[in-house]
């Protein structure tokens, strides 16, 4: 009885684990996709289970969605499908396509037993890099029925479409998707050389994105499909190489939509909204390094859609905005956005899966890189079209500029001829100005010299009058002398004619001794060193005269300048009170050519400006002019130091100044500094002077040796 109940209660757990699900029956040319009708599941999150572990399972039970699929919390999923093989092949291929898959292992349950056979993917082609699909081939002898048990696992959660085929419907399918593939790359390339021809022709860095945007959408789509290195082996390709794909390729999208819509330069507020397109994928990228693919693949999805959807929201407001090749790439934008949100619903089981919506992407690809195609070479022509009206401007100012130009010249010509005569008319004035102005400056020096020579005939006047006066009035005493002198010698003659002439000797003898002829002889001679005297005196200030008088010249000389200075001395002797003391201190100086008679001026200025700024002093105490004169090897120097009042900085600026003066109106022209400066440029000289207000005053002559 027990064993009946047995048997019983395992034909219903039997009966259970079959309900609701369909047999497959596979016929000749035709491909069947498993949907929920051929199958139940039981999910491995642990992925622990194995084929014993499965088999002794009865919880087995009907898929929520239309496809088998994994999930993040579930990377690991067995189905149980019965399949009827009602064609005239043994070998039944079962394959997976278009998905990233882990791990695909197939069990097929021995008719009447409980072993397996396991059943692993199959290297179809041999060459190094060519298309290798996920496939197993089932053995089922015809017109048999076998359980069989598929284990799928995957790191990216995914609908899992598993197709089930006859043998020759296989290899045909199998044929076309490479030719199918095979124009698509094709396509790529095109587009990629033709776009890498344009960015060397145009230098337009959004051809370029372009080019690495294309690069890598057919990288990513070729390692979907299943082109491959061999050599990789799958847990890196699926856990590294897809999903960093994936980033750069998205990460190129964004690159060269910034640079084909001019994001950066024209919209710069947008723009730093733009660049949270950047940073987003840092996050999946972060997971990849963790070693976290599957919640990386999730967050790449959820990427996917943002970037799409936000490209195409841009797309449309700079089309509004009046940005023209904005409404190509909205157009392309647009077909690549529907391919992916229904390539996206597909594998949420939200739009069913065929031969359409498994192959969306690579149409909505080709359409967009043809419809972007399309705006680059636009914008190429936009780029003509701008530049012929650049040109068409350009020509336009050109010809408005000419036109103004000429209006202008013929204006500026008139304008020239009013202002030449202005110019002439105001020439002419100036040069009636101009001769007035010398004039007047010949008058002023005249002046200043007249000013000067005043001070030299009254320097003249008193230095003569004192040796003339000398003169005369040594000459009555003299002339009384005489006088005795020959009233003596009348009375010897007389005596000398008469007889007895011995007696006659007392009178003269009287006189004699009453004239006395020793005092006589002394005073005459005094008197006539007095004379003498005057005469040099008179014979110096006339030579000094003639020195001063030479002011003229217009030739140069050798001159003693230590003579110069003295006898601008000697003319000024007469201007100088007993309290100041004159110290000459001479180098020897051989004699250098120049202007004696404008040096003598020189001198004769600054030693009179000397002893007029000690004269203005309140008290006076030992005051002093020091004159030196110093020997050097290309030059000569002339110190003139002072203990006058001095001079401020302001007074100091301005003293070589013509007209400026420190003086009472009436008391000076204010030339004679200015004229003692033209003089010392004249020799090729210069003049320095340090002074301070109360403590006096340094004036520093230097003079070439060698003036030509």
């Amino acid at each position: 009885m027990k064993k009946v109940l047995l048997l019983i209660l395992l034909s219903v757990q039997y009966c259970h684990a079959f309900a609701g699900i369909d047999t497959l029956t596979v016929t000749e040319n035709k491909i069947e996709l498993i949907d929920r009708r051929f199958f139940t599941q039981v999910e491995d999150p642990s992925k622990k289970l194995t084929i014993n572990d499965i088999l002794k399972r009865n919880d087995f039970t009907n898929s929520h969605t239309e496809l088998p699929s994994l999930r993040v919390s579930n990377p690991v999923v067995w189905l149980k499908i019965n399949i009827k093989n009602k064609s005239s092949q043994a070998n039944i291929p079962i394959t997976i396509d278009g998905v990233i898959i882990d791990s695909f292992d197939i069990y097929c349950l021995k008719s009447g037993t409980q072993e397996t056979a396991h059943l692993e993917p199959e290297q179809i082609d041999s060459d190094y890099f060519s298309p290798k699909e996920t496939v197993i081939n089932c053995a089922i002898t015809p017109d048999s029925t076998q359980v069989v048990y598929i284990r799928i696992q995957s790191s990216s959660p995914n609908i899992i479409p598993i197709e089930v085929y006859s043998e020759n419907k296989y290899w045909e399918t199998l044929s076309s998707k490479n030719t199918g593939f095979g124009i698509f790359i094709g396509i790529v390339l095109v587009m990629v050389f033709y776009n890498l021809f344009l960015y060397f022709i145009v230098n337009d860095k959004s051809y370029l994105y372009y080019v690495s945007y294309v690069s890598f959408l057919s990288a990513s789509q070729g390692l979907i499909h299943g082109y491959k290195l061999h050599a990789v082996n799958a847990l890196i390709l699926n856990n590294y190489i897809i999903p960093v794909t994936r980033i750069l390729l998205w990460l190129s999208i964004t690159l060269f939509v910034n640079e084909f819509l001019q994001l950066k330069n024209q919209y710069k507020k947008l723009y730093k909204f733009y660049c949270i397109l950047f940073y987003i994928w840092i996050i999946p990228a972060a997971f990849i390094a963790m070693g976290q693919a599957n919640v990386a693949y999730s967050v790449i999805t959820l990427n996917s859609t943002i970037c799409s959807v936000l490209l195409l929201l841009i797309g449309i407001w700079l089309y509004f905005d009046g940005v023209k090749h904005a409404k190509f790439f909205m157009l392309a934008w647009s077909s690549l956005l529907i391919s992916v949100l229904i390539s996206v619903a597909r594998n949420k089981d939200i739009v069913a899966y065929n031969g359409f919506t498994s192959n969306i992407l690579l149409y909505g690809v080709v359409l967009e890189l043809v419809l972007f195609s399309v705006a680059l070479a636009d914008k190429i022509n936009f780029y003509r079209h701008q530049n012929s009206e650049s040109q068409f401007l350009s020509l336009k100012i050109a010809k408005e500029n000419e036109k103004l130009i000429t209006e202008q010249n013929i204006q500026l010509e008139n304008k020239v001829l009013e202002r030449t005569k202005e110019l002439i008319e105001s020439n002419r004035n100036l040069q009636g100005l101009i001769t007035n102005l010398k004039a007047a400056q010949s008058q002023l020096v005249e002046t200043e010299k007249m000013a000067s020579l005043g001070q030299l005939t009254a320097g003249i006047a008193h230095e003569i009058n004192n040796p003339i006066n000398f003169v005369r009035s040594n000459i009555k005493p003299l002339k009384l002398d005489f006088n005795d002198l020959f009233e003596l010698l009348e009375k010897y003659e007389a005596v000398e004619q008469q007889e007895g002439w011995a007696a006659l000797l007392k009178e003269p003898i009287e006189f004699k001794q009453k004239i006395d002829i020793g005092f006589i002889k002394k005073e005459v001679t005094d008197l006539l060193d007095g004379i003498e005297e005057g005469a040099s005196r008179t014979a110096e200030i006339v030579q000094s005269l003639r020195a001063f008088s030479r002011t003229d010249e217009v030739e140069l000389k050798p001159a003693d300048i230590n003579k110069s200075i003295l006898n601008s001395l000697v003319l000024l002797r007469n201007t100088i009170p007993y309290y100041i003391q004159i110290t000459p201190v001479f180098d020897k100086i051989e004699p250098i050519n120049c202007y004696p008679g404008k040096l003598n001026q020189v001198f004769m200025n600054i030693i009179h400006n000397s002893i007029q700024a000690i004269i203005e002093k309140k008290k006076h105490n030992k005051e002093n002019i020091l004159i030196q004169t110093k020997d050097y090897t290309d030059n000569i120097t002339i110190e003139i130091t002072d203990t006058g009042v001095g001079m401020t900085d302001e007074v100091k600026q301005k003293m070589f100044d013509p007209f400026f003066t420190t003086k009472e109106v009436g008391e000076g022209t204010g030339l004679g500094l200015s004229i003692v400066f033209g003089i010392i440029e004249k020799h090729k000289g210069a003049i320095d002077v340090k002074s301070k207000s109360g403590k006096g005053t340094t004036i520093t002559i230097m003079l070439p040796k060698t003036l030509k």
